[in-house]
């Protein structure tokens, strides 16, 4: 008798619980299960894409035909007279090096090494990013026996072998084009040094064995006839972005973009937290122009991603299991693959073993961190259409893709 008052006071307090858990848990799964599902996809192909990376690195190309490196210049760099040089050392039997730029102005004083061309373009195309007026100018005035046209950005320090590599694939049957990467290797580093590191780093597996989506600006190389047969000086015609340009140019001749790991370039310049921040909004913003569908592929990948780890913690918050087998299940596979990314980095510059040694090991330990800053970057990019680059303001609504 004493008991029976009690059972209503107790049904009434159970029905809030069951309305407040029953959403809860609707909202965990709707994150969760995507993001896992997301993060077991994104390690397929990687045992395909080491053993591809590794068979390239091991190849010995042959023959090597004349070419032509274009690099443009638009004033200081960190470390610029290191880059100018190491393109103007490239174990390659027969190359030129032309340096572009817009005007005399733009090339600092006692950076430029022997042997390389000058070419000032003075272009005045207002709808046509500066650097693609640059770079096209240079293509007009590359010597005719050049077989072979390669483009390096002035802030990499490419190695001895960087044209080799990209010269490899360029044989090879149906390939239009090939391309390298970067990785940030500074040797001072910071917090935000090394955050643009891991985040840069993840394009990097979206490179491998077969067709590729893009070809990288600061590592690509192209056969001359193919570069006029595609008509990329068509497709370069009122952009701001070569790459995505050449990229669009060479998948419309019905070629495909080879990957060629040997040509991943060291990028040792440092950078501030605003200049990251500004930086990578500006990267996401070209490619939300450029290739609008892998930036929303891309936004809403990261969504899932946060929205599941934010749920994982508030599940284990709630004292369930779960949430921690949750977020294991997210992260580790992450955490696994940054450090197959850089594994696979460092077999292609050895002569960064310092660094990777000393560095390397948060290319896996910063990944969550990484990630919540690609949705950073990805949302920020989401406004506007205005861009700084190289000291000049463009507006994205006026450049987009042919």
């Amino acid at each position: 008798m004493q008991g029976q008052p009690e059972q209503p006071v107790t049904r009434r307090h159970a029905l809030p619980s069951q309305a407040v858990i029953l959403p809860l848990v609707f909202w965990f799964w709707l994150f969760v299960g995507p993001a896992l599902l997301l993060t077991a996809m994104s390690l397929r192909g990687e045992r395909k894409r080491a053993a591809y990376v590794r068979r390239r690195l091991a190849e010995t190309p042959q023959p090597l035909p004349p070419a032509s490196v274009i690099v443009p210049v638009k004033g200081v760099d960190e470390g610029l007279r290191q880059n100018l040089a190491a393109l103007a050392s490239l174990d390659y039997p027969d190359y030129e090096l032309l340096i572009v730029a817009h005007s005399a102005a733009d090339i600092p004083a006692g950076v430029l090494p022997q042997h390389a061309r000058v070419i000032l373009a003075h272009g005045h195309d207002p709808r046509t990013g500066e650097k693609v007026q640059n770079l096209a100018t240079a293509v007009h005035a590359t010597r005719h026996r050049s077989r072979i046209l390669a483009f390096a950005d002035s802030d990499g320090l490419v190695t001895k072998h960087w044209l080799r590599a990209l010269a490899a694939p360029l044989v090879e049957q149906g390939v239009g084009a090939s391309t390298g990467y970067r990785w940030f290797t500074p040797s001072r580093a910071t917090l935000w040094t090394i955050l643009r590191s891991v985040w840069d780093a993840v394009p990097a597996a979206m490179l491998g064995p077969g067709d590729n989506r893009f070809a990288w600006g600061g590592a690509m190389a192209i056969r001359r006839e193919t570069f006029f047969e595609a008509q990329v000086l068509r497709y370069w015609k009122g952009t701001l972005s070569d790459d995505y340009a050449l990229s669009e140019a060479v998948r419309h001749a019905g070629l495909t973009i080879a990957y060629a790991p040997g040509a991943l370039v060291p990028c040792l310049e440092h950078i501030s937290r605003r200049a990251l921040f500004s930086w990578m909004r500006r990267q996401m913003m070209i490619t939300r122009t450029y290739d609008p569908r892998q930036w929303r592929l891309g936004l809403m990948a990261h969504v899932f991603y946060c929205g599941a780890m934010t749920a994982s913690l508030i599940a284990i918050g709630f004292g369930r299991r779960l949430g921690w087998v949750t977020l294991a299940a997210q992260l580790i596979p992450g955490m696994i693959k940054g450090a197959l990314r850089c594994r696979l980095a460092a077999a292609a510059l050895p002569e960064q073993e310092a660094w990777f040694r000393r560095y390397g090991w948060l290319h896996w330990a910063a990944v969550p961190l990484a990630t919540w800053t690609w949705l950073i970057a990805l949302v920020s990019s989401a406004f506007g259409c205005t861009i700084e680059w190289r000291g000049y303001r463009y507006d994205l609504k006026n450049h987009r893709a042919a």
